[in-house]
C-alpha cells in the first residue's frame, strides 16, 4: 500500500471554513474518480469533524491532513483545543456538551456511518484527532 498523494490545510477554527474544509476534501479524493455517493460521504463526514472542533474544541487553528493510497482516502482532523474526558462516552448517540445549544451529539455517529472506518484519539487540554478513512477504488 504505497501513498499516492498526500496534502495538510490549516485553517481558522471558524464556522465559515466548514464548507472550504469539505470542498477542499472532496478535490482532493477525486483524483481517485469515486461515485458521486463516496464524495457525499467524505464531504458529510469532514463536516462533522470541522463542525465538532469548531464548536466543542475552543482551538484557534484546524488542521487536516489526507493521504490516498491504493485503498482509497485518509483524513485526519486535528486540534490542540481542550480534548474530550470520555471518548467512549462522546461516541455515543445523542451525546452532547452544547445541549443548551441545540446541538443533536450526533456527530461521531454520522461520521461512522458515512465513512469506513472512524478512530478517536483526544487527551485533555492537548486536543483531539479523528481519523477517517474511506476504501476508494484507485484508478
Amino acid at each position: 500500500m504505497s501513498m499516492l498523494n498526500n496534502m495538510k490545510l490549516e485553517i481558522p477554527a471558524t464556522s465559515i471554513n466548514e464548507s472550504f474544509a469539505r470542498a477542499t476534501v472532496a478535490a482532493f479524493a477525486a483524483q481517485l474518480n469515486p461515485t458521486i455517493d463516496q464524495i457525499n460521504d467524505i464531504k458529510t463526514a469532514v463536516s462533522e469533524a470541522v463542525t465538532n472542533c469548531v464548536v466543542h474544541a475552543n482551538t484557534k487553528i484546524i488542521t487536516i491532513e489526507c493521504e490516498l493510497d491504493s485503498h482509497g482516502l485518509l483524513v485526519r482532523v486535528i486540534d490542540k483545543g481542550k480534548g474530550i474526558k470520555d471518548v467512549d462516552a462522546a461516541m455515543q448517540p445523542f451525546v452532547t456538551t452544547q445541549a443548551d445549544q441545540e446541538r443533536s451529539g450526533m456527530g461521531f455517529t454520522v461520521m461512522q456511518s458515512f465513512m469506513d472506518n472512524l478512530n478517536v484519539e483526544s487527551a485533555l487540554n492537548k486536543g483531539t484527532t479523528v481519523t477517517m478513512q474511506k476504501f476508494l477504488k484507485a484508478v
